[in-house]
């Protein structure tokens, strides 16, 4: 199987975190995700783009932290017109970005990066709240 997120083709290492064990790698995760993934896990000021056929946008934070939580190593951000950072994994020296196909075609700068922390993103409440409901989702999902 083939997916489309950047660095997929490496994205294959196992959970750390024995709370995820029936995660399986990244790429499973992204399988997850994709059934949980809506407009109230976006981030508020992009859910005018977000669909269905977009449901990366928005994602990046709290999907690059729940990763972490999973999987360990760094999360990073790439700087973004407007001030902002859209987040990804490094994992044992391995970078992938789940939600890198909200960007399309664009191709993003995953060497001029910045290490990014929980505790500032989450310093905005609506952005922990989004974190808790998609890692309470993916816990439901697994419990069956």
């Amino acid at each position: 199987m083939s997916y489309r997120f950047y660095g997929w083709e490496h994205a294959l290492m196992p959970p750390i975190n024995e709370k995820f064990s029936g995660i399986k790698t990244p790429q499973h995760l992204y399988d997850m995700l994709s059934e949980i993934w809506c407009a109230n896990t976006c981030a508020p000021r992009m859910r005018g783009g977000w669909t269905p056929e977009n449901k990366t946008m928005g994602q990046c934070s709290i999907t690059a932290f729940l990763v972490q939580d999973i999987f360990g190593g760094k999360v990073f951000g790439i700087l973004r017109e407007g001030g902002n950072y859209h987040c990804f994994n490094v994992v044992d020296g391995v970078a992938f970005d789940l939600t890198s196909e909200q960007f399309g075609d664009e191709v993003l700068d995953y060497d001029n990066v910045t290490e990014q922390f929980r505790e500032v993103h989450f310093a905005k409440e609506e952005k922990a709240e989004r974190y808790e409901y998609l890692k309470a989702e993916l816990l439901r999902n697994l419990a069956g």
